[in-house]
This record gives C-alpha cells, structure tokens and sequence, in this order.
C-alpha cells in the first residue's frame, strides 16, 4: 500500500472522532451545567531513515536526517471546566455554584457521583433529590411536609421557614468536593461524573471556603459551549476532512496512471 493512502486513511479517522466530539458540544448546549470537550491530537510514529547529526562525511553531520511521519490520531478527549453563564430561575431548588466545586451526589449503589447541575427538587419523603433520575443530594437533607419556603445561603446552610414559626429552621448544611484534576473525572451521562484515579480524590468543603464556590439561589449554571466557536471548529474540521480526501483521490489517480503506462 502507497504510505501516503495509510496516513490520509490516519487523518480521517482523527478528523471524523474531532467532528463527532464537536457534534456532542453542540447537541448539549442547552444542558445545565455541561462541560464542552475537546479532542487531544498526537502525530505517530516516524519512519527514521536518516538520523539528524548522523554522519554525512568524515567532517560534517547531517542537520535535519530524513524522517517520515505515520499520521495521526486523537488520544483524548479533555473536558474543559470553565464556569458557564448564569441565568436567574427564581425557583428556590435551583442552585449554582459560583467558582469551583461539584455537587455530591448518592447513586443508587452507594457510590458518590459529582455535578455541576443544580436543578434540584423534593420527592415524596421531602428529601432533596435530582430533577432528573431522583438521586439523593449529598448530605442528605428533609424538608418538613409544613415548609412554606427553603433557603440557602453561599456557604451552603439550608433553612427553611415552617408555617407559624417566627424563625427559620435550618435542617442541613451543604457540602461540596473540587479535585486537583477535574479533567480526569470520569463522564456518566445524565450531568455526572465519576472520580478516577488520574481525577484525584474528592477534596470536600463548606461552600466559600477553602477556594470553593459560593452557592446561588434561584440560579442555574448553563452550559460552557460557545455555538460560534463551536461551528468554526466544524467547518476546520470538514476542511481537514476534505483535503485529506483529495489526498487519497490523488494517490489513487497517481496509481492508477502507473498501471496504465507500465
């Protein structure tokens, strides 16, 4: 096989792993709290056929050696944790955290997942829970049957106002965890992530200390995708997509006059 097929055939798999990692950007760009990903591109392994300072005479040495390159490949997909937009909801069980930290989360086997989706609402015992599959917020907390409002503060306590009652009650206070490596956390689906060993283990605070965010009422986190930047991302991938198409049609064509006159 002519090199130059197998290198193309090398950029197009890298090209179409690109496109589908954008595509997934701007499917979610309505999804509270997502995290925009990024495809990680690395070259391969070059054929060494001249070593550069080899010797060229007894007295001099090659500068540069000769040395063909393989193609490439994506070797990670990183995700990108810069804070989002804020949009104001005003429903009390909306939260959002203000600079760094995840929200725990308790999943159904025990383990603790971590979000930064903070559309939260109450089950049928008044526990906090997920908007979405249900799952308990960590640490558990139980609003009272007779609660007329719930009130978080930044740094996390919860309270509530229960009906005849001059004072607010408070029945928890929230915690958060950061990681030294959020990037090496683990993606679930359904706005979770998973720690992993390259992740770190959970570093876990009050809200507004210790560097961590502060926590907002009536607040949600909206996405971090860029709609432009995504779409040029698109385009330079498609054009990328494309010449090395053209160059798998000039190799065929180059063959193809090969066998045509010899």
């Amino acid at each position: 096989m002519h090199p130059a097929l197998w290198i193309s055939k090398t950029g197009l798999d890298s090209q179409q792993t690109d496109i589908s990692v954008i595509s997934n950007n701007i499917a979610n760009v309505s999804t509270v709290g997502f995290k925009k990903s990024r495809a990680i591109f690395e070259d391969l392994l070059y054929q060494n056929i001249n070593q550069p300072g080899g010797s060229s005479s007894a007295n001099t040495e090659m500068p540069s050696g000769l040395m063909i390159g393989a193609g490439s490949k994506v070797v990670a997909t990183q995700k990108i944790h810069s804070q989002g937009n804020i949009i104001t909801t005003d429903n009390s069980l909306d939260w959002t955290i203000n600079g760094k930290g995840f929200f725990e989360i308790l999943l159904p086997d025990g383990n603790l997942a971590y979000t930064r989706n903070g559309q939260f609402t109450l089950n049928d015992e008044g526990t906090i829970v997920t908007n979405g599959a249900g799952y308990e917020l960590q640490p558990a907390m139980q609003v009272p049957e007779d609660a007329r409002s719930i009130t978080i503060s930044g740094d996390g306590q919860v309270s509530v106002q229960i009906e005849g009652e001059a004072e607010e009650t408070v029945i928890g206070q929230l915690t958060i965890s950061d990681f030294i490596n959020p990037s090496g956390l683990e993606p679930m689906g359904e706005n979770l992530y998973a720690e992993t060993g390259a992740s770190g283990a959970p570093i876990q605070g009050n809200p507004s200390l210790d560097g961590l965010g502060s926590i907002g009422q009536g607040m949600l986190e909206t996405s971090n995708v860029n709609v432009t930047e995504e779409l040029v991302n698109l385009i330079e991938s498609q054009r990328a997509y494309e010449m090395n198409s053209k160059v798998i049609s000039a190799v065929d064509q180059m063959l193809s006059f090969l066998n045509q006159q010899l």
